[in-house]
């Protein structure tokens, strides 16, 4: 829960590589090409290892396909390309046993195979449900010993968007079901002695995903043989900055827990364009295989197994934990009131970003605090934070209020020095003092801000080299004084390197202690490396954001202003806490997909990307449309050669629709059902 240690698990082989074990986390992508036809997949698939790309995954809709699988592998071969390749299927058995002879791993959706027909609302008495699951074990059982004769591992890869009627009949359409049709699969492999086995929990949804993913294991270490793999991935994360925003998250909140042996970054893009953000991804977790000592660099594995500090274990523990791991509940603060904006209690997370340019450059300074706080008609920083390190510092704040008018009470102005911290508290709407590491202010501070002032307070521990309990003892202890002599304007912050472990550990030591003062999330980077910056900001508060932790989102990075507020807005909407624009989800597309998936996506981002909170799903096929779009508005399925079919929610409400009709359909869709708005 505070730190990285990463789970065991089994090793399983994976052609010329391993996945689990102490191997590190590979990265994966997926063709969207026709596997029938032979030419755009191998060059496809060339792309994709001259990528670096480590597995790749074709689907395999029929017998056919499954046919053409060896004809691909033998091309590939005969070109020096050995990269393993995975079979993905969903529905055709026959498909699986002949797939199964030309690659290493076979992905098995265990939502669609061998079950019945989906979104029946049929009801199941134990009776049926176990007579349903035997004709489940008599059809994949053939495919288990068919895996084993040919080496073949298996990935059992679940999609919250196509889960089985009598799945989700007994458990719904949630994280249980999904952990629970997983489990249904592997205690059949288990039975049979197949032991090559990973699993994937994915979904659009990157909380739900999360908690899939969390309540799989604690299930599965507690009931199954070995600890196996786990595939991660945000199934339809979409395009663009807001694609690799949320597969980060989903992807990266659950390497920060230590959970993760494989991942792939599913973007509805050229798959080639997946393979440097998995890498990025990763890279920071894969750095932990090599520690370098007094003689060099010593692998992981001798590390782990002489120090016994790697094992596999739950999340639950004794102690009480800072969020609830298997569902989502916000935590509860105080709410409180940053001059006209709301904090806290059950507001939406407010957004802050911090000026670059110095009050030493007085008009570079308003130049760029005014293009964060009015930025035409993009979304705007809702607080912009200057920075105050001296006395110069402080007459050029003054001036910089005066000239920005009613914007002024849109300022926030941080200091590390306590004196300069004092004679801000009247300037501003909000006041933040960092605290550094060996700082004595605890007596202080507590009597100095007694008496009520302008400005909200933000204390802000600066977290540099001490242990991660040390930020949140310090803060809990100052917090606690406060309470006591009934200040109100308060919350709190780490700044740290690890920020997902430091604000847990606070919010942990609030909860033990009752205190209820809001939390802001603070991400300070200084990557030259822009996809870096996504990236790492994005699993540093996106991860605390999707468990319920935050009422104030904070990023200070290198991105120039109007790429730093529209990525915090992204982190907002990826984990469903603020929904600031249209919520676009979108799949990658595959060889089932018969229309220009990527060029449609970007026509009905264009036409529709004003309508704030709007959820619309942009699916290639059927295979997890509907489920998947559960939580959508509006449905644009793949049916066919250049056909699309329409949906509200799981409804399909027009069939068979001409491509080229397809998306003025789709916007008369939604005026009709009264969603739409005219643009500004």
């Amino acid at each position: 829960m505070y730190q990285y240690r990463r789970r065991l698990t089994r090793e399983i082989s994976f052609g010329k590589i391993a996945l689990g074990g102490y191997q590190p986390i590979r990265v994966e992508s997926m063709t969207n090409t026709h596997t029938m036809d032979t030419e755009a997949t191998v060059r496809q698939c060339r792309s994709l290892y001259e990528a670096g790309c480590e597995i790749i995954r074709l689907t395999v809709p029929t017998e056919k396909d499954a046919e053409n699988l060896g004809v691909i592998r033998e091309r590939l071969r005969r070109d020096g390309i050995d990269t393993p390749l995975v079979a993905d299927i969903h529905f055709s058995a026959r498909a699986a046993l002949k797939a199964v002879e030309f690659v290493e791993n076979i992905r098995v959706n265990p939502g669609n195979y061998a079950t019945k027909q989906k979104f029946s609302a049929e009801r199941y008495s134990d009776a049926e449900y176990l007579q349903e699951l035997e004709h489940v074990r008599e059809e994949f059982a053939p495919l288990v010993e068919k895996a084993r004769t040919y080496g073949a591992s298996m990935r059992i890869g679940t999609n919250h968007g196509s889960l089985s009627d009598r799945v989700v009949s007994r458990y719904g359409n949630s994280p249980e079901g999904m952990a629970e049709a997983a489990l249904e699969f592997a205690r059949i492999c288990e039975d049979m002695g197949y032991h090559e086995l990973l699993f994937s929990m994915k979904s659009s949804n990157v909380r739900v995903m999360i908690q899939a993913y969390r309540l799989l294991v604690e299930k599965a270490d507690s009931e199954l043989r070995y600890a196996y793999p786990l595939h991660l991935g945000v199934t339809e994360a979409g395009d663009g900055d807001e694609g690799r925003v949320k597969s980060a998250m989903g992807i990266g909140a659950l390497l920060e827990d230590g959970l993760g042996d494989t991942i792939r970054v599913s973007l509805t893009e050229d798959p080639v364009n997946e393979v440097p953000v998995g890498f990025a991804i990763v890279k920071k977790y894969n750095d932990f295989h090599l520690v370098k000592g007094d003689r060099g660099s010593i692998p992981l594995k001798q590390v782990v197994e002489s120090r016994n500090r790697i094992t596999p274990q739950g999340l639950l523990s004794g102690e009480e934990l800072p969020f609830a791991p298997f569902s989502y509940s916000r935590r509860s603060s105080i709410p409180l009131a940053i001059d006209d904006l709301e904090a806290g209690g059950d507001r939406v997370p407010l957004v802050e970003t911090g000026v670059h340019a110095p009050l030493g450059a007085p008009e570079a300074a308003l130049a760029e605090t005014s293009a964060r706080l009015e930025p035409g008609n993009a979304i705007r920083s809702e607080i912009a934070d200057v920075r105050v390190d001296s006395e110069t510092d402080l007459r050029m704040l003054e001036k910089l209020l005066a000239d920005l008018g009613d914007d002024a009470s849109r300022v926030s102005a941080s200091t590390s020095d306590s004196s300069l911290f004092l004679r801000l508290l009247d300037k501003v709407a909000k006041a933040r003092l960092d605290i550094r590491e060996g700082e004595q202010i605890g007596n202080v501070l507590p009597g100095a801000l007694a008496a009520p002032r302008r400005a909200v307070v933000e204390l802000s521990f600066v977290h540099e080299n001490t242990g991660i309990s040390v930020p949140a003892e310090v803060l809990g202890s100052i917090a606690g004084k406060l309470r006591d002599m009934g200040v109100q304007k308060l919350l709190f912050s780490v700044i740290s390197s690890q920020t997902v472990f430091a604000v847990r550990k606070l919010v942990q030591v609030f909860r033990s202690r009752g205190i209820d003062y809001p939390v802001a999330v603070r991400y300070r980077g200084n990557s030259a490396d822009r996809l870096d910056t996504l990236i790492e900001s994005s699993i540093q508060t996106g991860t605390l954001f999707c468990d319920g932790i935050g009422d104030l989102l904070a990023l200070e990075t290198p991105l120039a202003a109007q790429d730093e507020i529209s990525l915090a807005y992204n982190i907002l909407q990826g984990a469903r806490v603020r929904m600031s624009r249209t919520e676009f989800i979108s799949c990658p597309g595959c060889g089932r997909t018969y229309f220009d998936l990527e060029h449609a996506t970007a026509a009905i981002k264009k036409r529709t990307g004003h309508l704030k909170g709007l959820k619309i799903g942009i699916m290639g096929c059927i295979v997890n449309g509907p489920g998947e779009m559960a939580d959508a508005d509006f449905g644009y399925v793949g049916a066919g050669r250049n056909r699309i079919s329409l949906y509200v929610g799981r409804e399909c409400v027009a069939e068979n629709i001409a491509e080229d009709q397809a998306v003025d359909r789709l916007i008369a869709l939604i005026r009709e059902r009264g969603k739409w708005v005219d643009p500004a």
